[in-house]
């Protein structure tokens, strides 16, 4: 499989639950905030389950997509921005951990005290870690699966609106 076109499939979904998770923290935070002890235990769950790892490449992509916009508005200044990118790399790198903060603050608004602690003892189980080692196989195999899915999909649609075009007296 493409590991660049996966990559970007979950760069995709993190922006997007990233996106969803400020959209909900900000509702939830007009309802009631969520305990210091909650947010602690929802970060710990986030860590042990490493699902704050889908974010690792947030930084780098809005970084990226600003090299790119800039670079297009002049390609002269392709080599100082590169060096003021990586020179830069590092300041906004060091706010990665606010994205933590933004999913722990959800996941305490949407789980009480004893969920959270049974949410952190199921990944603290051996079920709990074997899902967490395997999640990434997972996701590997059922992006490639529905990719083929949607392959045959589309040549059944493709098949299908050209035989009704037919039956319409139209060939495509």
């Amino acid at each position: 499989m493409n590991r660049l076109i996966l990559a970007r499939a979950w760069k995709s979904v993190a922006v997007a639950f990233v996106i969803g998770m400020m959209s909900s923290l900000a509702s939830a935070q007009q309802a009631k905030a969520p305990s210091p002890a909650n947010v602690a235990l929802a970060r710990d769950i986030i860590t042990v389950s490493g699902t704050g790892h889908v974010f690792d490449s947030i930084v780098p992509s809005v970084m990226q997509q600003a090299f790119t916009n800039f670079l297009t508005q002049n390609p002269d200044l392709q080599k100082p921005l590169v060096e003021t990118m990586q020179a830069l790399q590092p300041e906004f790198q060091k706010r990665q951990p606010e994205v933590i903060d933004i999913m722990a603050t959800a996941y305490a608004t949407h789980f009480s005290e004893a969920e959270l602690k049974d949410i952190l003892a199921f990944y603290n189980s051996a079920t709990g870690k074997k899902m967490v080692a395997e999640l990434p196989k997972v996701g590997e195999e059922s992006v490639a699966q529905a990719r083929a899915w949607g392959n045959k999909l589309s040549e059944q649609v493709v098949a299908r609106v050209r035989e009704e075009m037919k039956k319409k007296g139209h060939t495509i």
